[in-house]
């Protein structure tokens, strides 16, 4: 596929057909809807925000910071959960409650629409504080059980109803975000820390690694900080490379590759956005609660 390259606005560059998207900046504090053209056509504040989903009715679920919000195009608060603890993790599940994931008390909520906590599992003891980087993303799956980035410990574990780790894979660097695929394998981003390449991998069920992407191995592109992922219905990955840590203005935000590696699509809009830690397409087939939006 050919690239073609355009400056659509000052200050947005694209390469490659655009697209429609949600996504969250943490360190502007805002989430964005942005169209195809790279035109922002609505923004919302939302601080620290780092993880997002467009809902089946057009409203946006995200977290921030603190908490987590449903909030619809015209700025009604349809969903407010507020929390003493980081929260980095939001999930709209299909019985209409919201999963949320508590960093530093180390929870997995399930919150009703009152927003009252309906079920808890703990990963570490009451009391205990596992700080901002004990949890990024995480989802809760169709079979009841979790799947957590552990960024400080640079796992990414499966835990089951109850808590128990059933499954584990190491992540170097931290993983930011993870996504359970229909096959049963495991689509990972990681970070930078303790100086691992930022690097997006995929996993089987036995820990093989059947696909990754990393540091300098894409033309004329730096992976920095490996934050969000959407795994699209024609098997491309998109990913947010997250432009922390200095590195600001170095590279795309947001970057479309193949299965064999082909950069189909990059966005950066330097001037209006920092980092943008979490992407979904809405260009593309799914239903993000019925979890068909592989995100």
């Amino acid at each position: 596929m050919k690239l073609w390259f355009a400056l659509v606005a000052v200050g947005v560059a694209m390469a490659g057909p655009g697209h429609r998207f949600a996504c969250t900046d943490y360190t502007r504090g805002k989430v964005f809807v942005v169209d195809a053209a790279g035109k922002v056509e609505w923004s919302y504040d939302a601080p620290h925000a780092n993880d997002i989903w467009v809902l089946p009715n057009g409203n946006l679920l995200f977290n921030t910071g603190h908490g987590v919000k449903e909030v619809t195009r015209d700025g009604t608060v349809e969903f407010s959960y507020e929390s003493s603890s980081e929260v980095y993790a939001c999930q709209r599940l299909p019985n209409g409650n919201t999963f949320v994931g508590e960093s530093n008390a180390g929870r997995l909520l399930e919150v009703n629409p009152a927003g009252r906590i309906v079920h808890q599992v703990r990963l570490l003891a009451e009391g205990t504080d596992g700080g901002s980087a004990y949890m990024r993303n995480a989802r809760r799956l169709a079979n009841g059980h979790y799947l957590v980035a552990h960024y400080g410990l640079q796992v990414v574990r499966e835990y089951d109803a109850d808590g128990k780790a059933v499954w584990q894979v190491a992540a170097p660097g931290g993983p930011h975000s993870v996504v359970r695929l229909p096959d049963g394998n495991t689509l990972i981003a990681s970070a930078d820390r303790d100086g691992a390449p930022a690097r997006v991998f995929e996993v089987t069920p036995d820990g093989r690694t059947v696909w990754d992407v990393r540091g300098d191995e894409l033309p004329g592109i730096s992976l920095k900080f490996m934050a969000g992922l959407h795994r699209l219905p024609n098997g491309n990955t998109v990913m947010s490379n997250w432009l922390g840590h200095g590195q600001f203005g170095k590279a795309p935000h947001l970057i479309e590759v193949t299965r064999d590696k082909r950069v189909v699509w990059t966005f950066a809009d330097h001037q209006t956005m920092k980092t943008i830690s979490s992407v979904q397409l809405l260009d593309v087939a799914g239903d993000a609660i019925a979890g068909t939006v592989l995100h």
